[in-house]
């Protein structure tokens, strides 16, 4: 069984602490005892790659993704295989998202650092604005680009799926469902048994360091491959006892 926690932001993300580097975040993911970490900014994918180079370093295999809101103010995360994949879906998000200016006063910095945690790049566009896409467009793209597509803290009272749209829509294609660390899945199961169909996992939603692994998926797993990962995630259900 390893350890994963798939949800964790960055130094890029406006809400994430400055001391979310790559670094910093491999190095507390090792201490935490996790083998698998997810990274998730909103709306980019431009910080994950450098977490990666990092993590393979350390030992530590990442999930290069992102954590999308949708035309819905629905957030979801998807991973992708390859970098190649990954860079095709930036594009899908640059052109995607509306082009309004952040505030880095009011909504925070959106750099990309090196593993020496000097800037190379800096998002000028505010990153948690909502893409022009609706969900189901999202979840295609995603796949046809070999993509894992999870529904986020679909717990929580806004930003979910839930808050937002109020159901899971039968053709949607989902990988897995998310709740955040406020919940288990299986105290939210017993209250919502009629999504006992989907797989679950459990992340942290990490945007500083110290909640890094505060909550995280066990997976059975024989290598970190991405089918692999892929399978193990798919493979996640959570039995729930009759009430």
């Amino acid at each position: 069984m390893m350890k994963a926690d798939l949800h964790i932001h960055t130094v890029l993300s406006p809400c994430g602490d400055l001391d979310m580097s790559p670094v910093n975040i491999i190095d507390e993911a090792k201490r935490k005892g996790l083998s698998i970490i997810g990274i998730s900014d909103h709306n980019s994918t431009r910080q994950a790659p450098v977490v990666k180079e990092y993590g393979e370093k350390a030992g530590i295999t990442v999930l290069m993704g992102v954590e999308i809101n949708t035309q819905e103010e629905v957030h979801c995360l998807a991973f992708f295989p390859t970098l190649e994949r990954l860079n095709e879906f930036q594009c899908y998000l640059d052109l995607h998202l509306p082009n309004i200016p952040n505030n880095p006063e009011k909504f925070g910095y959106q750099v990309v650092v090196n593993i020496e945690e000097s800037i190379i790049y800096e998002e000028e566009r505010i990153l948690v604005s909502a893409i022009d896409e609706d969900i189901e467009s999202v979840e295609k793209t995603v796949h046809w680009l070999d993509g894992i597509f999870i529904p986020a803290h679909i717990n929580k009272s806004f930003a979910s799926i839930l808050s937002q749209l109020g159901f899971v829509p039968p053709g949607l294609n989902c990988d897995a469902l998310e709740v955040s660390s406020h919940i288990s899945p299986e105290c939210f199961l017993q209250e919502n048994t009629y999504l006992k169909k989907y797989a679950f996992i459990q992340s942290s939603d990490a945007h500083y360091v110290v909640d890094i692994g505060k909550a995280y998926t066990e997976l059975k797993l024989n290598d970190t491959f991405f089918e692999s990962i892929r399978k193990a995630i798919a493979n996640h259900f959570v039995n729930v006892e009759p009430s």
